[in-house]
């Protein structure tokens, strides 16, 4: 489980296909305390640590089709910045939200506004992938970010100095595509609805 809160920035510094796998080597200042078959959220996508090189503070994940088809890990190129965040120790501060490192659908950033030194982002989803609420938590590209205006297809986050400086989000521009996550009890919510309304169309034609 993780928070939403950015640990540190790792680069992509090698891409290898391994059938419909692919293997991505990493680059990060805590790479040599990174250890074999731990978790790490790489934009949000929970991915295990494969191998390490600490003398070259690397490491490598591997991806499998379904995560590259559900997230935008698909298009990353070396040189590519990432936020990372290890899983949350069972003695640590809950400073996010619930986070399982389980993309529910990629977004398009549509808009990015500069407001007095922080930054208001426009993003759009698929209709059907989640629910956003007013005040509510959302995870973009693993960062734990509050909901400000919420649509069925879109919603738009604020963005303090602070996270905008030291996560991926600096070198975001209109049109990129990033990682969401909606919030596990709105999902859930939406899942109990969902099986409401079937159950009430069943019992209404019957």
């Amino acid at each position: 489980m993780f928070t939403g809160i950015v640990e540190t920035l790792s680069v992509v510094k090698e891409l290898k296909n391994a059938g419909t796998n692919l293997d991505i080597t990493m680059q990060c200042p805590i790479a040599h305390e990174l250890k074999v078959d731990q978790s790490v959220a790489h934009d949000g996508v929970c991915l295990t640590v494969t191998s390490v090189n600490s003398n070259e503070n690397t490491y490598t994940i591997t991806a499998i089709k379904e995560t590259l088809n559900r997230s935008s890990l698909s298009q990353w190129k070396v040189g590519h910045i990432v936020n990372i965040e290890r899983c949350m120790p069972a003695n640590g501060r809950f400073d996010g939200h619930i986070v399982q490192g389980h993309v529910d659908c990629t977004g398009t950033i549509d808009e990015i506004h500069d407001v007095d030194g922080s930054h208001l982002i426009f993003i759009s989803h698929p209709e059907n992938a989640g629910i956003t609420v007013g005040k509510g938590s959302v995870t973009l590209n693993g960062i734990s970010l509050t909901v400000v205006d919420s649509f069925p297809d879109a919603f738009s986050v604020a963005i303090i100095p602070y996270t905008w400086e030291n996560t991926s989000l600096k070198n975001a521009k209109a049109g990129d595509l990033v990682n969401i996550e909606f919030d596990i009890v709105g999902k859930y919510l939406q899942k109990m609805q969902a099986l409401k309304d079937l159950n009430t169309n069943l019992t209404d034609s019957k």
